[in-house]
């Protein structure tokens, strides 16, 4: 209409309309009894025109004082008039007396504005700003009335850290991409499991579940081992199980002793946890130092423990290839693994723990272990899956993999033939998850009923082979849930002193032949 002052607005163009706000004024001047019920409070008043707002102030105590209730004056100042306010409000008075306009339709519009206006301003980040201004674009926007406006600007708060999106936009490429969540997640050290799940997806949840003294944290840092150095991935730990050291060194063995990890240190070396812990080394020529019956070097009794580091530096190969690793294992800093232990703690500060790291450290691979109730419900089995259903919530909303450990029951299931119900824990904590594996080792004397292949198929069968090293054990590892697919029964290979995990192939019961 052209009727409004122009002055150049501090607000978007979508939520200014000055003429609304000339129509307004002129209304309530010819009507000064419409603003008993028709008037803007002092937390609304966003006029996109000072001077038309300073008018309304104007009207307010003046023409309009005695119709005016308390609350439509409520934390307003009296206003001075300027020289030309009086001809101004007489000019806009005469304009739109002349013409009939829908004071409701005028007031309902204008409040919405006003409110927009309102959060527009205060609103924390650009994303949300361009939510609010996407409102006056909404097909239904004439017809919405302030409540609805109102809780549409609150849905963008509810909303905002949720991913949303428009289904079938952009089909052709997500058909045609092959980089995305659903076919790019980070390798494991098993190709049959990370074949089965397509790695492990950021936004997903997963679990793996083994009876106690199993090597539930040991499986943990295995797979954290390869995220961290061969996918180049940062890794945050939070344990309520083993300390700091134990992990620490748990790490350290993984790393000396893992194949692939090798290849990046350089050093071909097995080594065991325990002799790491003791500091047994054997010298490269027994015959030049005292060694025990298993000739590793002995400290001598009045020897420190400075000295006994310095002579293992000068008399032994194999402990200089162990500092090289640990030096190199501490060089890593780009491809950090973090870790928290945590004992008595809500599912909140849980909630807080990963955010902090996620903003901290850009974290986006998080491993819990082991996965229980929180203090506050200690015993109560049905509370793991609220847990569960916070890790959920956090790995979708901020594109996160969190992997969880679970405990087993110690029953007499057949490791092949595990399911839900031999969890310790709550059996519906199943329904949040994405994967969820359960590991139980086959006993030595069963190891002969049992047949694996390198296919699903079963096409060539091989024996498990036992091993003469007492340490050396084979798991079957039951794919209990994956979205992503198939639920195949693996078998393992593995040495817990050397922590090396050996994915084998497919496993099974032997097969009875007809006769």
């Amino acid at each position: 209409m052209g009727e409004a002052n122009e002055t150049k607005s501090q607000y978007p163009e979508e939520l200014s309309d000055e003429n609304m706000e000339y129509i307004y004024i002129g209304i309530i001047m010819n009507n000064p009894k419409a603003l008993s019920t028709y008037y803007i409070v002092h937390d609304e008043f966003y006029f996109s025109d000072e001077e038309l707002g300073e008018i309304y102030k104007s009207i307010l105590f003046q023409e309009a004082e005695k119709y005016a209730p308390a609350i439509a004056k409520e934390n307003y100042n009296i206003p001075r008039d300027r020289p030309n306010t009086y001809a101004r409000k007489q000019e806009i008075k005469n304009v739109i007396g002349q013409k009939n306009y829908n004071i409701e339709y005028i007031y309902t519009e204008l409040r919405k504005l006003f409110i927009l206006k309102k959060h527009y301003v205060v609103a924390a980040t650009k994303k949300i700003r361009d939510k609010i201004l996407e409102i006056t674009r909404y097909e239904l926007y004439g017809e919405m009335s302030v409540e609805e406006v109102l809780s549409a600007i609150e849905q963008i708060g509810v909303t905002a850290g949720l991913s949303q999106s428009i289904l079938n936009e952009d089909a052709t490429n997500c058909l045609l991409s092959r980089d995305n969540n659903l076919t790019t997640g980070a390798s494991l050290p098993f190709p049959i499991l990370t074949k089965v799940f397509k790695g492990l997806r950021k936004g997903e949840t997963m679990a793996y579940a083994m009876p106690s003294n199993a090597g539930k944290s040991r499986f943990t840092i295995n797979i954290v081992a390869r995220l961290a150095f061969i996918e180049k991935k940062k890794v945050l730990i939070i344990s309520n199980e083993m300390s700091e050291e134990k992990m620490r060194l748990c790490l350290i063995t993984t790393v000396i002793n893992d194949p692939e990890i090798q290849k990046l240190h350089k050093q071909k070396i097995r080594k065991n946890e325990g002799e790491l812990l003791e500091l047994k080394f054997k010298p490269d020529d027994p015959k030049k130092a005292p060694v025990d019956e298993n000739g590793f070097l002995i400290q001598g009794e009045k020897e420190t423990n400075e000295q006994f580091v310095d002579r293992l530096y000068e008399d032994s190969l194999e402990f200089q290839q162990v500092i090289a690793v640990t030096d190199w294992l501490s060089d890593q800093m780009k491809n950090t693994i973090s870790f928290i232990h945590v004992t008595e703690h809500s599912n909140e500060d849980l909630r807080k723990i990963i955010l902090n790291y996620y903003y901290k450290e850009k974290i986006e691979y998080v491993f819990y272990d082991t996965l229980k109730t929180d203090i506050d419900n200690i015993g109560n089995g049905d509370e793991v899956k609220k847990t569960a259903t916070v890790l959920s919530n956090i790995a979708q909303k901020f594109k996160i993999f969190i992997g969880s450990s679970l405990q087993l029951l110690e029953s007499n299931t057949l490791p092949v033939n595990l399911t839900i119900n031999d969890m310790s824990a709550s059996r519906t904590v199943k329904e949040v998850l994405d994967t969820l594996c359960l590991l139980k080792q086959i006993s030595n004397q069963s190891l002969n009923k049992y047949e694996y292949s390198d296919t699903e198929t079963f096409d060539v069968c091989h024996d498990i082979e036992k091993s003469r090293d007492v340490d050396v054990r084979h798991y079957a590892c039951v794919v209990d849930k994956n979205r992503a697919g198939a639920k195949p029964i693996v078998l393992f290979k593995l040495n817990l002193a050397y922590n090396t995990w050996e994915e084998l192939g497919y496993l099974r019961l032997k097969q009875i032949e007809e006769e």
